[in-house]
């Protein structure tokens, strides 16, 4: 029998390897140009994934902590602004990634059956388990990896 949760931790193990492997020896030029306007350039992509886990992260410890916490919804692209992502260095967005990645994969892979079925109530999304969030999570890797992938200079 496959197990949803064995699976979920594969990919969200995997996310720092495989984005590592795409922006490897990437020149400056390439991470930091953006695709066209209102795109994010490589490097954006990668603080926008370390931001993410580090919501993630805290989202999923309020959710094994505390009943039904509220989980506040955020702008992705004011962050972007705000943080200027443009100028952060790619080394150390991606290693703030794979820590943080490193630390939820850890926390998920060591809960038990009740841990996956904590509750909490996003502002965007209603109710979601500690398993939809790592499932989006992983599924959300995806999709930014593909992105990163359409960029990278033939």
């Amino acid at each position: 029998m496959i197990s949803e949760r064995a699976e979920i931790l594969k990919a969200l193990d995997a996310g720092p390897l495989i984005l590592r492997s795409l922006v490897r020896d990437l020149p400056d030029e390439a991470v930091r140009r953006r695709p066209a306007e209102r795109e994010w350039a490589i490097v954006e992509v990668v603080a926008h994934l370390a931001d993410t886990e580090e919501r993630t992260l805290a989202r999923t410890m309020r959710m094994l902590g505390e009943e039904e916490p509220f989980l506040e919804p955020y702008d992705p692209d004011a962050l972007a602004l705000d943080r200027a992502y443009l100028g952060m260095d790619l080394a150390a967005e991606l290693d703030r990634f794979e820590s943080l990645r490193v630390e939820q994969a850890s926390l998920l892979a060591g809960l038990r059956e009740g841990g996956w079925e904590r509750v909490g109530i996003h502002g965007e999304h209603g109710r979601i388990t500690v398993q939809q969030l790592a499932a989006h999570t992983a599924g959300e890797d995806a999709d930014h990896f593909a992105q990163i992938a359409r960029m990278i200079p033939a």
